[in-house]
């Protein structure tokens, strides 16, 4: 059986390597042994930070609803529960969208809420 050498797979994971961690800096860049570290490393940081933006903009959404159901007199968890139990089912960026977009739609939301309880 002829001995097979792995210079070609070799060279292409490490062109593979190499090309994402083009733009890094100094020696992170060129060295393959550094660069597929910082590359695992930034593949982590990628990982976590899709989980983050999700939790952050949910942040965001019910800021956003708590400001608006201030402004119409009853706090953010009394109209999420009023929603409920109105059977009414908006996501949270949707009712952000809502409020800040057309009021005068969110507050009829708040009177059903209100209703509701």
């Amino acid at each position: 059986m002829a001995r097979v050498k792995g210079a070609m797979a070799t060279r292409k994971r490490r062109k593979k390597v190499l090309k994402l961690a083009k733009g890094y800096f100094g020696s992170k860049s060129r060295h393959f042994k550094m660069a597929k570290q910082a590359v695992m490393k930034s593949g982590n940081y990628a990982y976590v930070g899709r989980k983050l933006k999700k939790r952050d903009f949910r942040r965001l959404w019910i800021t956003r609803i708590s400001a608006a159901c201030k402004a119409n007199g009853v706090n953010y968890s009394t109209f999420m529960n009023g929603l409920k139990k109105a059977e009414i089912t908006l996501n949270r960026k949707m009712l952000s969208e809502i409020a800040i977009s057309d009021p005068a739609a969110f507050t009829a939301l708040v009177e059903q809420a209100k209703a509701a309880k």
